[in-house]
């Protein structure tokens, strides 16, 4: 699918990961909303990063949790040209042990990391179903959802409950958007293993994660980018859940 001069949404482009799939996506040719929570400034380095490649970009500002966040998104994104792609790379990674959390801590968790891009994938297809009249009929695939979830959504993590029911439920709505959308849309997740880490591991912990790896290393921003231009320029690919984690989930 060619993205050039088509805009695509990054949420949680102010990460180290988001930014760097931001930075992808206009070097590719696409025009770019750089959503962010809090980090307005590494948000508006990735906008001038882009910029500087030629492309339009902005960076909005914005909580996930709110049922408001997605159209305007939308919004925003239609200001710079036909959106054609949805990155949902935002998340939160939290540890909670069966029997520790209460209501507010799992909310929060599943509000961000499927809920919100639940609401987003749904105005996207309001959206195009607006602006593209022929898309009930047409099979030229026009656009494409790529999910960032987690090796956890694949084989959970103890301790890790809510945060490994949310990633499995985001695969289970790219395969149901995938099933619906073709062929007009592709719906795939990504789910990589460690790439960037909360906080700093100790060197016992980070031996004990090499361990279980079996490429021996931990993954870099570019072996996610690069999988996701794999998929944007493969629309024969659809519903699938890509391990990008040097093995780790095998």
């Amino acid at each position: 699918m060619d993205i050039h001069g088509k805009t695509a949404i990054i949420t949680g482009a102010s990460g180290q990961l988001g930014g760097e799939i931001a930075l992808c996506l206009g070097r590719m040719g696409a025009d770019c909303v750089c959503h962010y929570h809090a980090n307005a400034d590494t948000a508006n380095e990735t906008v001038e990063a882009i910029r500087l490649l030629g492309r339009k970009a902005a960076a909005v500002g914005a909580d996930l949790a709110s049922a408001d966040t997605a159209a305007l998104l939308m919004a925003e994104a239609q200001n710079l040209g036909p959106v054609r792609v949805i990155v949902n790379s935002a998340s939160i990674f939290a540890r909670q042990p069966i029997g520790t959390f209460g209501e507010a801590e799992v909310s929060e968790v599943l509000a961000i990391n499927l809920v919100a891009p639940m609401h987003l994938c749904n105005e996207f297809v309001k959206y195009l179903k607006h602006t593209e009249p022929s898309i009930q009929r047409d099979q030229k695939t026009l656009a494409a959802i790529v999910n960032l979830v987690d090796v956890a959504g694949v084989k959970p993590w103890a301790e890790y409950g809510p945060y490994s029911a949310s990633r499995a439920g985001l695969i289970g709505l790219t395969k149901s958007l995938a099933k619906e959308l073709a062929p007009v849309v592709t719906a795939n997740a990504i789910a990589p293993g460690i790439v960037t880490w909360p906080g700093k591991m100790d060197p016992a912990q980070e031996q004990k994660q090499l361990k279980m790896i079996p490429a021996g290393r931990f993954g870099q921003p570019k072996d996610i980018t690069r999988t996701i231009e794999f998929l944007l320029n493969n629309n024969y690919i659809t519903g699938q859940v890509l391990c990008v984690d040097g093995g780790r989930s095998i």
